[in-house]
């Protein structure tokens, strides 16, 4: 049953990626009348996970999650269990493990504990840096290689192939075929692709609005969270 709203808390949840630096971190308030199942969710949005893996919380010495085909037994239904029935404390830590294979540990601090506004939508992201980790690429270790490797190798030599098929497309004779002046389309094509993941890639970046926008869609029931 849910909490009447005048008794209901709201936690301020600060959230970060363990073996990760420059940090990658989300700032969050839920309600305390909240779920295992939704804080789950919650995360997954925050940090653009897609729900492919498996998840655990440990809390207390307990693992809770959501059960799935190949994953571990939980003994509580997630969907029943409230974060108001742990009694967190201030500062009070608990785990979040998602993939475990990569083992991507998020770390959760209890920072306050605040009056619900009544006309606020929850849960709701209200800070955060960087952008979440690529699926399946290797966990913390893998992953800051792989930002080390996006800054330190640019795709130098694949926009020269582009740079070089436009200019001989500038300088083709109308006569002339199109992928004659082009070249070697399976290379460009190549080149094209690694331009276009380079640039998707911004570590750096943490789209805030776009997290409000699913989180919001999740807390009123809207299906369009999960594809977005």
């Amino acid at each position: 049953m849910v909490e009447e709203a005048s008794r209901v808390e709201v936690y301020q949840l600060h959230v970060w990626i363990r073996g990760i630096s420059p940090m990658i971190w989300r700032r969050l308030l839920v309600r305390a009348d909240s779920t295992i199942a939704d804080l789950h969710y919650t995360l997954q949005i925050a940090f653009d996970w897609s729900d492919l893996h498996l998840h655990r919380f440990h809390v207390h010495g307990q693992d809770y999650g959501i059960s799935r085909i190949g994953g571990p037994s939980f003994s509580s239904d997630p969907r029943s269990v409230r974060l108001s029935d742990f009694q967190f404390r201030l500062n009070e830590r608990f785990l979040y493990e998602y993939d475990f294979g990569d083992r991507w540990e998020h770390e959760v601090r209890v920072e306050q504990r605040l009056p619900l506004e009544a006309k606020k939508i929850y849960p709701v992201c209200i800070g955060g840096r960087r952008a979440g980790p690529e699926e399946d690429c290797g966990g913390p270790w893998g992953y800051m290689e792989y930002v080390d490797d996006h800054w330190c190798h640019p795709p130098l030599e694949e926009i020269s192939v582009m740079a070089e098929a436009v200019s001989r497309l500038l300088d083709a004779r109308e006569d002339e075929k199109i992928h004659e002046a082009l070249g070697d389309l399976d290379g460009l094509r190549d080149a094209v692709e690694r331009v276009e993941a380079y640039q998707r890639f911004q570590p750096d970046r943490f789209d805030r609005r776009r997290v409000n926008r699913r989180l919001k869609q999740y807390a009123t029931g809207a299906e369009e969270w999960r594809w977005e």
